[in-house]
């Protein structure tokens, strides 16, 4: 097995072992659960609006696809934009 594909499989493991919890009828395991998935959903979100950005998407574009207006997508992520364009200057 590929490095990329153990790391994708462990992934997968760990996201499915964090659904699995955020179901348990214990509180304080669930809330975890609950924000650590949120925490992944949030860098998985910024990841792929790096990726639409460097493919050349637009913020409406980004906008449609998250389901949300263009100026939230914006506001959320010009900033790291900017950023990363300077660092590949």
């Amino acid at each position: 097995m590929t490095e990329a594909a153990e790391t994708t499989a462990a992934g997968t493991v760990e996201a499915t072992t964090l659904a699995n919890a955020a179901t348990s009828g214990d509180a304080r395991v669930g809330l975890r659960a609950a924000l650590a998935l949120r925490r992944l959903a949030e860098t998985l979100e910024a990841l792929q609006v790096d990726n639409a950005r460097r493919q050349g998407w637009s913020w409406q574009e980004i906008a449609d696809a998250l389901e949300v207006s263009k100026q939230a997508v914006h506001k959320k992520y010009a900033r790291r934009a900017r950023a990363h364009d300077r660092r590949e200057d």
